[in-house]
């Protein structure tokens, strides 16, 4: 049911429009005039206005121009006994959604009512979609203002208009990713598709296949033609994710691809034709891989117009805070957990890491802490006992020297950002700190996981997000020599 307000100066024009559009189910409001309809809509519940064309004083024309001004998006059906195909275009003109001539059949109006809150909903529809988009788009951005993110956005903004191909080599967990959606999304193609295939997660087998598609019949198992990465990307972006993978043959193939803009589907004989803009990414030198001979250096020259090198979170430890306060506000509004921040220690920790699983690391800690901990400020000991404190303890690079030996003389307990592990049993520890008795890593091992099961209220799929591993390697863990026995999951 839908709110109409109608305007007409002749109440019996105003009788048949309330009739018809209660037997419609519709909730009617009338005003003789514009001055009285303008009283009447900071209601602010109705979704659809009915004006007569011409009326004493304001006229209905008017009424639409007055709509506008006062930021009125309310849609708008002309109606009027003085049928033309001059007020039918000046009503349309001036933002009419439809034109509708006396007298008044029901059976017109109610299609055309029916036909004008199709066209609000469906525009509400879109507008709660361009929201959306607009949102993930925003989930999707790219955190930092240090010296190296700031040079390769500017250079990503260079880029991205052009048809070039852009090869993105950085460590793991740099997030590649994002900065190739960035150069999709800041080019003319952002409305297309943007396909993304990872040459290290596919069988070997079915490299090609998934790459340019196979007809019905190319092979056992291809029951009805498939398309490929390549014509699912036309027009838009494809990005070939971890391309150092990719066999030296389908290397050649893929060369010819990106060359001739044309390829054939597996098991077929007709070229196909494809526009399509080329992103690479890779976590090794690919400098050094054609040295070795394992990446053909034709293809390297091709996939690197633009080489971009990502940089490690060790050296853009600037962009810590404000990433970890970005993670702790994604995880608390998921969690619906009040979070306000670091405490000053906890972002002195977080920067002092050196971080070598990189923003993905960073992003598990901070969804791991804001599980943890019980106050709406995070503080250092939320960060103790997780895989960052005892990776950093153990063996991460980073700062050591006097101090670092010092604290690890004197047993220093839980997370130490200058080094050094809890080895000794304590008889008090903070909430959320998992007290390791000594070095043995096994053991270490089976005191995270209960921790993380615990934390997660038995889910094995949220802990092994937890703990940074797959469900797969966590079930392995679970049921292998000394285990508890099976557990069922609480997911």
């Amino acid at each position: 049911m839908a709110t109409i307000l109608y305007v007409d100066d002749e109440p019996s024009v105003g009788l048949i429009l309330q009739d018809t559009l209660e037997r419609a189910g519709h909730a009617a409001v009338g005003a003789r005039n514009v001055p009285e309809a303008l009283q009447i809509l900071p209601r602010g519940d109705i979704d659809l206005i009915i004006s007569d064309y011409r009326m004493p004083g304001l006229t209905g024309l008017e009424f639409l121009e007055m709509l506008g001004r006062e930021g009125y998006d309310i849609p708008l059906i002309m109606l009027t006994g003085y049928a033309s195909i001059e007020h039918a275009v000046a009503a349309i003109k001036a933002g009419a959604i439809d034109y509708i001539t006396k007298p008044v059949r029901p059976q017109q109006l109610e299609l055309a009512v029916d036909q004008a809150l199709e066209y609000v909903r469906l525009r509400r529809e879109n507008e709660a979609l361009r929201r959306e988009v607009l949102q993930y788009r925003n989930e999707r951005a790219i955190i930092g203002d240090s010296a190296p993110i700031r040079r390769i956005l500017q250079t990503v903004s260079m880029a991205a208009p052009t048809r070039a191909t852009v090869l993105l080599q950085g460590e793991s967990g740099t997030g590649k990713e994002l900065f190739a959606r960035a150069l999709h999304d800041q080019s003319d193609r952002r409305e297309k598709p943007f396909i993304q295939l990872n040459c290290a997660a596919l069988p070997e087998g079915l490299i090609e296949s998934s790459l340019f598609g196979h007809e019905k019949g190319a092979f056992t198992g291809a029951i009805k033609r498939v398309e490929g990465a390549f014509e699912r990307a036309h027009r838009g972006t494809l990005l070939l994710d971890e391309i150092s993978e990719m066999r030296l043959d389908l290397q050649a193939k893929l060369l010819r691809v990106l060359q001739e803009q044309e390829f054939e589907r597996v098991g077929g004989t007709s070229p196909i034709k494809v526009d399509v803009r080329i992103i690479a990414t890779t976590n090794r030198d690919l400098a050094s891989e054609v040295e070795g001979g394992t990446f053909r250096q034709d293809l390297y020259y091709r996939l690197s117009t633009i080489p971009i090198q990502i940089p490690p979170l060790r050296d853009r430890l600037d962009d810590v805070p404000v990433l970890a306060l970005r993670f702790a506000m994604r995880v608390a509004n998921d969690l619906g957990k009040k979070i306000e921040g670091f405490s000053p220690d906890a972002l002195r920790a977080l920067q002092e890491y050196q971080w070598p699983g990189n923003v993905r690391e960073l992003q598990h800690v901070i969804e791991r802490a804001v599980i943890l901990t019980p106050d709406p400020i995070i503080q250092p000991h939320c960060l103790e006992g997780t895989r960052f404190g005892l990776a950093h303890s153990l063996s991460a690079p980073g700062p050591r020297g006097p101090k670092a030996a010092a604290m690890g003389a004197n047993g220093g307990g839980g997370f130490t950002p200058a080094g050094g592990v809890m080895t000794q049993p304590v008889a008090v520890a903070k909430p959320g700190t998992v007290v390791l008795e000594s070095l043995d890593v096994a053991a270490a091992e089976r005191v995270l996981i209960e921790h993380a099961l615990e934390a997660s209220g038995g889910n094995r799929t949220k802990a092994a997000e937890l703990l940074g591993i797959s469900v797969r390697t966590l079930r392995n863990k679970l049921n292998g020599p000394g285990a508890k026995g099976e557990e069922e999951d609480g997911a």
